[in-house]
């Protein structure tokens, strides 16, 4: 009897389903660092002590890396814009004067050299073909070697020949984990003295506003950067818009230009944007700017020189004018000849644009009457 209630006392047990494991407690990811330590990151400066990447700043890539833009940069300040900015209070100090926007077409992620001419702007518009990317967030990121090999060749070309290779930086920016203009934004802003307060994905609605949203999405995607230029302390916004600016780009989507319209009047910077307002189908954004600039700084590249009446604009060349490069050569302007061989222009002193090489740099300020 005992023998039986026991059996069947251990047949239920083994009849009983088995417990169900325990769910693994996975460690909480860390969330992204704020932005503005992400900025100092990858431009190889010191991040703060608290400051999640910190530990990273330890890797032997982050130093090599560190080392390269501390060497790159010292370099840039001292070939070019310290003398850039003794050129700027001799002849251009009206540009050091605060601005409401200033406008850079085609300009794909070169912040640095708008910045240098035009330093107090309440805000700045930048456009070009290229993708923004996502927020790059180095934790999560298992090659900084790589990461930052590509980040430095992109970046390669604009630090040196102040231009970017356009099909370069497409494989460069593609390659990696550090994809899209985003970082290289990152690095010259945090290079160029500002603290990044805020970053926000948007894209433009038809009438040109503002909509937050994911990286890259909606017709005419974007980002708002929102930061204070240390030394003053000034607060300033910075747009960058990923979209088509020819003239069938803005007929079939013009919330870009329709964004631009809403900001107004202020100052216009062109740099090596491959002539293309030499051509009619970017006659729609050439016209913008001569409508929407109190003041044009320019290569040659920009807007050809018979597109300014004199009854509405005065010019003032330096340097020197040898002509665009080969590969541009159908752009040569004669004019342009004829007024610097006339007026005896003062030096520039920089390379500048397509001329690396100061000796053949032009600069083109144009000034509305």
């Amino acid at each position: 009897m005992t023998m039986s209630i026991l059996s069947t006392i251990a047949e239920a047990k083994r009849r009983e389903p088995a417990p169900a494991p325990q769910a693994q407690v996975l460690p909480a990811q860390p969330p992204p660092p704020p932005p503005n330590d992400t900025a100092l990151f990858l431009a190889g400066m010191p991040v703060p002590n608290d400051s999640t990447l910190a530990p990273l700043t330890r890797d032997a890539a982050w130093t090599s890396h560190a080392r390269y833009f501390e060497n790159a940069f010292a370099k840039l300040n001292k070939t070019k814009f310290q003398k850039l900015h003794d050129w700027q209070n001799a002849f251009l100090p009206e540009s050091l004067e605060q601005i409401p926007v200033v406008y850079y077409m085609f300009s794909g992620p070169d912040f640095l050299y708008m910045d240098q001419f035009f330093p107090n702007a309440a805000t700045y518009i930048m456009c070009g073909q290229e993708a923004i990317g996502p927020a790059p967030d180095p934790l999560h990121m298992p090659n900084l070697a790589g990461a930052f090999a590509n980040l430095e060749n992109a970046m390669k070309s604009s630090l040196t020949a102040t231009y970017f290779v356009t099909q370069d930086m497409k494989v460069d920016l593609q390659s990696q984990e550090l994809k899209g203009t985003l970082p290289i934004l990152y690095v010259f802003l945090a290079r160029a003295g500002k603290s990044i307060r805020e970053v926000q994905f948007g894209s433009l609605g038809g009438g040109g506003e503002f909509r937050e949203s994911r990286p890259g999405s909606g017709g005419t995607p974007g980002v708002r950067i929102s930061y204070i230029d240390n030394p003053t302390g000034k607060q300033q916004t910075l747009f960058y818009f990923t979209t088509d600016i020819s003239n069938g780009g803005i007929g079939s989507n013009p919330a870009f230009m329709n964004f631009c319209n809403a900001h107004g009047a202020g100052a216009s910077f062109l740099k090596s944007s491959s002539y293309l307002m030499f051509e009619e189908n970017f006659s729609r954004v050439r016209e913008f700017i001569l409508n929407h600039s109190h003041m044009i700084v320019q290569d040659d590249s920009g807007i050809p020189l018979r597109f300014f009446d004199a009854k509405k604009w005065s010019l003032r060349l330096f340097g020197t004018y040898v002509g665009p490069l080969d590969i541009f050569k159908q752009n040569y302007q004669p004019r342009l000849t004829e007024l610097y061989q006339t007026t005896n222009p003062a030096p520039f002193g920089i390379g500048f644009g397509y001329q690396w090489d100061y000796r053949k740099a032009n600069l083109i300020i144009a000034q509305r009457q």
